[in-house]
């Protein structure tokens, strides 16, 4: 498969569109160019903290227009996985409004009693008393879900327990491992597909770790396409026994008409908003 017959696209978010809260080179361009000629597309995040709407006003303050109805987030790919699982269950959260909202939404009623899951996710101050109640439930039989497995978070002070961290933490108390819906499982990307109507023969996947995005998008069936604008380096893919469909340096080699050609033009030329 190469890049002429792609009808659709997923992308990861941080490390590919931002950087730092800062767009990179070529984000905003792609973004209108999808919009122009009517691709189908999903920004996908493994952050399960914010809404949807939450990340799309947040991209809009850093120049990128992505409606909340293009994002995909891990925290609405687990509430996906849930329906599919339990049709209007129960569930024990720990987590914040990005993960609750999608939960709610999925049909589910929140609850400390006998849930049918357990679902962590990512918070900005995870509860001793929290934890304690998702270990003692899952020891009674909830199912353990976790939305992601990344073990740390960044901040400008250093690096951040996150949900894997978490996670860790209650299967050494349980003996319980989770079952983890967000990249690199291909699950992630298998909802997002069903989301828009998508098939992956004719889907590429745009990533910066070969860790998640690249090796989830290849178990998935996609065209991969690996930014180096993020986490994973030239040097870092000689490392895996795997290899993306694609490496380019950033999003703006992905353009139809390079960003050099529109230097004249102003920072939107097909006048989006």
């Amino acid at each position: 498969m190469d890049r002429d017959s792609i009808d659709c696209w997923l992308t990861d978010m941080d490390g590919v569109l931002v950087k730092e809260n800062n767009p990179l080179p070529g984000a905003a361009e792609l973004l209108a160019q999808w919009r122009q000629a009517d691709i189908p597309y999903l920004v996908l995040t493994n952050n399960s903290i914010y809404t949807a709407r939450d990340l799309s006003a947040r991209l809009r303050s850093n120049g990128l227009d992505v409606p909340e109805s293009n994002i995909w987030t891990s925290a609405m790919a687990t509430a996906d996985f849930l329906s599919n699982q339990v049709e209007r269950g129960t569930a024990y959260v720990v987590g914040e409004a990005g993960l609750t909202t999608a939960i709610h939404e999925a049909g589910f009623v929140m609850t400390e009693h006998d849930p049918d899951f357990v679902v962590v996710g990512e918070t900005h101050s995870y509860s001793f008393e929290a934890i304690t109640k998702a270990i003692r439930l899952i020891d009674a039989g909830s199912r353990f879900i976790v939305t992601n497995p990344d073990a740390t978070g960044p901040s400008p002070e250093g690096v951040l327990p996150a949900t894997g961290a978490i996670a860790a933490l209650i299967t050494k108390a349980t003996n319980r491992e989770p079952y983890v819906v967000g990249k690199p499982n291909p699950m992630m990307f298998r909802s997002a597909l069903n989301r828009i109507g998508a098939h992956s023969m004719s889907t590429a996947m745009i990533g910066d770790r070969m860790d998640t995005d690249i090796i989830a998008g290849m178990e998935a069936g996609m065209h991969t396409v690996l930014v180096l604008s993020g986490i994973s380096t030239a040097e870092d893919v000689r490392r895996f026994p795997f290899r993306p469909n694609e490496i380019v340096d950033g999003v703006h080699n992905l353009l139809d008409v390079p960003l050099e050609s529109r230097s004249d033009l102003g920072p939107d030329p097909t006048g989006s908003a």
